[in-house]
């Protein structure tokens, strides 16, 4: 088996935080709403292109529990124009050259405090 790249992520919360995550995922980031199986919780699957990338399921308040996970990157381009609809919906960011790469990598949170890196550049592999 190998690991070829990220398939989804998944996040659950309650309405109205799931909401606010499709909101951040679509305007923000902008992936598209796309088809979702009829499973038997509410949700959203948000699609780059014609995958479902990031998956966001509706969870009573009083059956969540905390989460382990810290960040998720996806591979980006348009990084111009990433930043101005960053600075548009007043999110706030960080960004860095990776080194010997030259890939540029900006890091943000989600509305759930899970964080985003974006990366944007070949992708190449470090070798030193």
């Amino acid at each position: 088996m190998s690991i070829l790249g990220l398939d989804h992520i998944n996040l659950t919360g309650p309405h109205d935080l799931i909401s606010r995550c499709r909101a951040f995922y679509v305007d923000v980031l902008g992936l598209s709403e796309g088809p979702r199986p009829p499973f038997t919780s509410d949700g959203f699957w948000l699609y780059a292109g014609d995958r479902p990338v990031v998956h966001l399921s509706e969870k009573d308040v009083a059956a969540a529990t905390g989460s382990a996970l810290d960040h998720y990157a996806f591979r980006c381009d348009g990084f111009d124009d990433v930043i101005e609809r960053l600075k548009t919906h007043s999110i706030s960011f960080r960004s860095i050259t990776v080194p010997a790469t030259g890939d540029r990598q900006l890091f943000l949170q989600d509305p759930c405090g899970v964080g985003v890196e974006l990366n944007f550049g070949p992708g190449s592999r470090y070798h030193a």
